[in-house]
């Protein structure tokens, strides 16, 4: 499959793969969908891919016989093999009814292979307003540390594993399971990860950040990987969940790290933080049942 590129770049408003998810201005977007189709069922990861670290095989794969591609729009679908399968369409167009057909395909496509969701993706400008997106799409922001971590935490944050533990981390785990915090425990224990970061109250874990990683980007440089990052509720509004943040920087610029880039759901604690920190909005990534 060989993409004309000059029908979809003007038409695509966020720098987003299929199956690798957004990626960095001015990344060679071309040969990136290439290597994703290329690879397509093979259950090989791309070198540059984030989901390594966490399986052995790839589970979303594009289903290039089902790519639609020509002047007007194009819709790229893939099948993600967890579960029960979603089945997802990409949609780079402007059409008035791109959606609609990416929503068909994707129904179709989902009954072809046996998927039990029938999933449409779109994309929307930084320049658009955030209300369009507002509880269906996440915000794609991108930390730069060209210069510098930004400011410190004024808020002690702590590394060390064991202290974790003691802290009552697998009670914290547990509370968050919802965001992530049981897997990432899980991992932990198993010794697979990096470093975790904490913020106690009197004397228990509170809030967390991590794994922090970084891995080379199609560029060869260094970005730092998305973390899980939460607060207990009951905790929120002491400061804990900018003060995590701002030391989860400072550990990137130390390992190196060019830059990172976050999915945000509009309008949450998260989105709010980042945009307050100064992260630049690449724009919005949107999805819903087709």
């Amino acid at each position: 499959m060989r993409f004309q590129w000059g029908w979809i770049e003007p038409v695509m408003p966020v720098p987003y793969v299929p199956t690798l998810g957004p990626v960095r201005p001015g990344d060679p977007l071309p040969d990136l969908f290439e290597a994703v189709v290329e690879i397509a069922g093979t259950g090989r990861f791309l070198p540059y891919d984030k989901d390594r670290r966490w399986s052995a095989t790839k589970t979303e794969r594009v289903l290039v016989d089902g790519i639609e591609h020509d002047q007007r729009q194009t819709l790229v679908p893939t099948l993600l093999e967890r579960g029960a399968g979603t089945v997802k369409v990409h949609v780079y167009g402007a059409e008035p009814d791109s959606l609609t057909a990416g929503a068909d395909l994707a129904r179709k496509l989902a009954t072809t292979h046996g998927a039990a969701k029938a999933r449409v993706v779109w994309f929307l400008g930084p320049e658009q307003p955030e209300a369009y997106a507002q509880g269906v799409g996440t915000r794609v922001q991108l930390k730069d540390f060209t210069h510098g971590p930004g400011e410190a935490s004024t808020v002690p944050v702590h590394y060390d594993k064991q202290l974790h533990e003691e802290a009552g981390f697998s009670e914290f785990a547990e509370e968050m399971a919802a965001d992530g915090f049981a897997f990432l425990h899980q991992q932990m224990q198993a010794g697979t990860v990096g470093p975790v970061l904490t913020v106690l109250h009197d004397g228990r874990v509170a809030g967390a950040i991590g794994p922090m990683e970084t891995m080379a980007d199609p560029t060869g440089s260094a970005r730092l990987l998305p973390q899980y990052f939460g607060v207990l509720p009951r905790y929120r509004g002491h400061g804990y969940g900018r003060a995590l943040w701002r030391a989860a920087m400072h550990w990137g610029h130390q390992h190196s790290a060019t830059y990172q880039l976050l999915q945000t759901e509009v309008g949450g604690a998260s989105d709010r933080l980042c945009q307050a920190e100064g992260l630049a909005s690449l724009g919005f990534v949107n999805q819903r049942s087709a």
